[in-house]
């Protein structure tokens, strides 16, 4: 039963990990700045793997946090499972509120650009808000170097955690530490062979307007993974 549960776990949390970074906001500012800088494919998959490593390391760090505050709280509750699921559930329905209420994309924003937002936070149109939000970006300046250009995407992607990934995180709790480990080195697989392997078919020249459909409704597909999620582990616990 155990390895029941930690299979639908890790499984959910490859699918959480590696929708997220096909994201526009994990790969077309890359694609973007590159283009911009005139790097070559090389450089480009080089600087992303290396942001993906930022992205992940924090990710792992907060991951951790929940792992241990979790040990703690199921040594004293026998119920934590049920607990784990309830709560699952719950972030679920914030993630559909938030599809809901017009917050569904959770993008990052690059240092030094100024997002225009509308009622929709500027996404009706096909276009990605990354073409807008670099255009006054140091990230394609010039006037800047290549080194400051990296740093901008690396912190970009480093500061703004997988929040999507910690609630798989709590559902591991019940597999101790081993739990903690075979997740994050699926968080680090899914996430670094997601944002190489669309900033790869972009650079080669894939059309992006689809994922695009997906950046809208992250919020919503994501509350759809924990809702899953979160009856599996109730049911399979009762």
């Amino acid at each position: 039963m155990q390895s029941t549960v930690l299979t639908t776990v890790a499984a959910t949390g490859f699918s959480v990990a590696f929708f997220h970074a096909a994201i526009p906001t994990h790969w077309l500012p890359f694609v973007l700045v590159a283009r911009a800088r005139n790097w070559g494919n090389t450089k480009t998959l080089a600087v992303t793997a290396l942001a993906g490593l930022g992205h992940v390391a924090l990710t792992s760090l907060l991951g951790l946090a929940i792992a241990w505050f979790g040990f703690q709280i199921e040594e004293k509750v026998e119920w934590f499972s049920r607990l784990a699921g309830g709560l699952l559930l719950a972030i679920a329905a914030f993630y559909f509120w938030r599809q809901w209420s017009g917050r569904g994309i959770l993008h990052h924003h690059p240092p030094g650009s100024h997002h225009n937002a509308d009622e929709h936070c500027g996404h009706g149109h096909e276009r990605s808000h990354w073409d807008d939000e670099l255009k006054d970006s140091h990230l394609v300046s010039r006037k800047s170097g290549d080194g400051a250009a990296i740093g901008g995407l690396f912190i970009m992607l480093t500061l703004s955690p997988c929040e999507g990934f910690l609630p798989v995180y709590l559902s591991g709790v019940q597999f101790g530490w081993r739990g903690f480990i075979v997740l994050s080195a699926i968080l680090a697989v899914a996430t670094l062979a997601g944002m190489t392997l669309f900033t790869w078919l972009a650079l080669v020249g894939f059309d992006r307007f689809r994922l695009q459909t997906f950046e809208r409704y992250e919020a919503a597909l994501l509350g759809t993974l924990f809702a899953i999620l979160g009856v599996l582990i109730l049911v399979i616990e009762h």
